[in-house]
């Protein structure tokens, strides 16, 4: 009788957290729209022709008195987001570990950041200012709400399904990215049949994103579980909590180098992502419906590397299938540099490159992140592991910014990323995973 109970209670709490995974993959599904439709397509090239109808006779804006040259103003803009969630994420984090209620955390994050993106329904004119504003809240509500819903993967998924449920989030996020781009290239378009201009159909597509952030968001608010922790720790001051999280993970070193290397190449990952429709459009004279087939292709292909990566990493392990990828990354930004203008084709063949592994490297090295968290303290790692997650790292957008401002030249600031892969790639292949896993005080995986 005894017996039959634990069976009983065991596949209840299997069949729980299977609720709670499919609950779990609706965030992704419910966000990642914003980082596609907004960030990579639609915000870069729209609020750059914004702020360049508010520049001088020079070229540049100057908000807060700063003179900025206009094709650096997005860049910027990603930089200072990151600078904002840099304060908050820890703070968030320290709350979420120490209450263990980050539902509520979540929720508010998710829709502040889907209530800024609404809004830039209303970016019009030479309201480069506004844009810039709702953009710095739209990432930083994203970065602290990823980070949330990133610290939930230790908890829903056992060590030995972690890489191919954070493969399934991952695919699940760009499947949502590929099917509101379809209705995203056909508003655009065919924005006269519509009656609308094309700058109302940017509008439209941009505020469309914000709306479904909001709406499917409630899916894992509705699934997902809060969890009480017995961490007790006083709530700092953001910056001050996350010299404390630092701090913390100086007791992990194996933990904190893997962050080291995951921050300087995912940020170059990120950089890519976020100013790739800028590159098109600027440098290599390519229209907006070209660069939204170019995302949409991206988006596709992203789904199937995901999942083709995670079954890579169950027979080599996640830290070689990941080091693989960075080779591939370098190797697809080298190409990009020497695109010709006005080629659609060529950009498409890179696209397709960038989709192969962009998905994989992500999810992989989320999940390889969650072995090394130690229990009871996933939002508070996370927190720092968010940072350079999803187009808010800040180095990449300001050397990117800082390049093409020095020298003018698109095809020079985007070379000048190919380090952020080569250093990353050094870095992580420095890092003994095994023995960072048992370090942690977590169970070690038979492959890795």
């Amino acid at each position: 009788m005894r017996t039959d109970t634990v069976r009983t209670g065991a596949a209840d709490e299997t069949a729980s957290l299977r609720r709670e995974q499919r609950g779990w993959y609706f965030y992704d599904w419910a966000c990642s729209v914003y980082s596609t439709s907004v960030v990579t397509v639609f915000l870069g090239p729209y609020l750059t022709a914004v702020a360049e109808r508010a520049a001088d006779a020079d070229g540049y804006v100057h908000p807060l008195g700063v003179p900025v040259r206009a094709g650096s103003f997005f860049a910027y803009t990603v930089s200072l987001s990151v600078i904002l969630a840099v304060v908050v994420m820890p703070l968030v984090g320290s709350a979420a570990d120490r209450t263990g209620r980050k539902k509520p955390l979540l929720a508010a994050a998710a829709y502040t950041g889907a209530a800024a993106t609404t809004g830039m329904f209303f970016l019009d004119g030479d309201r480069y200012l506004l844009g810039g504003l709702l953009l710095v809240v739209a990432n930083a509500a994203q970065s602290v709400g990823m980070m949330l819903y990133n610290s939930y993967l230790p908890q829903i998924a056992p060590p030995e399904e972690r890489d191919a449920v954070s493969s399934r989030g991952w695919a699940f996020g760009y499947a949502a990215g590929s099917t509101v781009l379809v209705a995203n290239l056909v508003l655009y378009s065919a924005h006269d049949s519509f009656g609308l201009t094309q700058t109302a159909a940017v509008r439209v597509c941009l505020a469309s994103a914000g709306l479904w952030w909001g709406a499917f968001t409630l899916v894992p608010l509705r699934r997902l579980r809060d969890r009480h922790t017995r961490v007790e720790r006083a709530t700092a001051p953001g910056l001050k909590q996350l010299t404390a999280t630092v701090r913390d993970m100086r007791r992990h070193p194996l933990t904190l180098g893997f962050l080291l290397a995951y921050l300087i190449y995912n940020d170059g990952i990120q950089t890519v992502i976020s100013q790739a429709s800028v590159y098109g459009s600027q440098e290599l004279g390519l229209g907006q419906s070209t660069l939204i087939v170019a995302v949409l292709l991206v988006q596709v292909l992203a789904v199937a590397g995901a999942l083709a990566m995670g079954r890579l990493a169950r027979v080599y392990g996640a830290q070689r299938t990941i080091l693989g990828s960075l080779v591939a990354w370098t190797v697809t930004l080298a190409a990009g540099y020497f695109l010709p203008a006005k080629a659609p084709v060529f950009f498409f063949v890179l696209a397709a490159g960038i989709g192969l592994v962009l998905g994989g490297s992500q999810a992989l090295s989320r999940s390889m992140f969650s072995h090394l968290v130690p229990p009871g303290k996933e939002a508070e790692y996370f927190s720092a592991y968010e940072m350079s997650d999803r187009g808010m790292s800040w180095l990449g957008p300001l050397l990117f910014g800082m390049t093409y401002q020095m020298t003018g030249s698109y095809r020079s600031a985007i070379i000048s990323l190919v380090a952020f892969f080569i250093i990353g790639f050094a870095l992580l292949a420095r890092v003994p995973v095994r023995r960072a896993i048992a370090e942690a005080g977590n169970p070690v995986p038979e492959k890795f």
